[in-house]
């Protein structure tokens, strides 16, 4: 990318120095007294510069410009579906780690019932029998 600029700019360079400017003032007095300053700037091309050879440089500089802007394109699109793909295995995972966890628990849920339902149980058996006893 720097090699593309540093071209752009050596070849705006050349065109620029390839310029020549004339300046000339002329000054004028009118029948009243008055002086009337003219300036005129010509600008001519000194032929120094091979404009096919620029226009060739240019086409080459547009056309490297061009394939660096789409091998970017490219690199953003890769990595973007690299993002997407592990973005959605990371959602399928999670989903499913939420699914075991929600079964687990349920599976939790019930042994703690269970044994909930049996403590109970030893409990009642317990009480009958000291009713039993306190009543001989």
């Amino acid at each position: 990318m720097k090699k593309q600029i540093l071209a752009a700019v050596i070849i705006s360079l050349a065109l620029v120095s390839c310029k020549k400017s004339v300046t000339k003032t002329e000054s004028v007095e009118n029948p009243d007294g008055s002086v009337t300053t003219t300036t005129t700037t010509e600008t001519s091309n000194t032929g120094l510069a091979d404009t096919a050879k620029i226009d060739e440089a240019r086409e080459n500089v547009k056309n490297k410009v061009d394939e660096a802007g789409d091998k970017i394109d490219d690199a953003a699109q890769k990595a973007k579906d690299k993002i997407d793909a592990t973005a959605d295995k990371t959602k399928q995972d999670l989903h499913k780690a939420g699914q075991d966890i929600k079964s687990e628990a349920d599976k939790v849920g019930k042994d703690a019932k269970e044994a909930a339902r049996k403590g109970a149980s030893k409990v009642e058996d317990a009480a009958k029998k000291l009713k039993e006893d306190l009543s001989k």
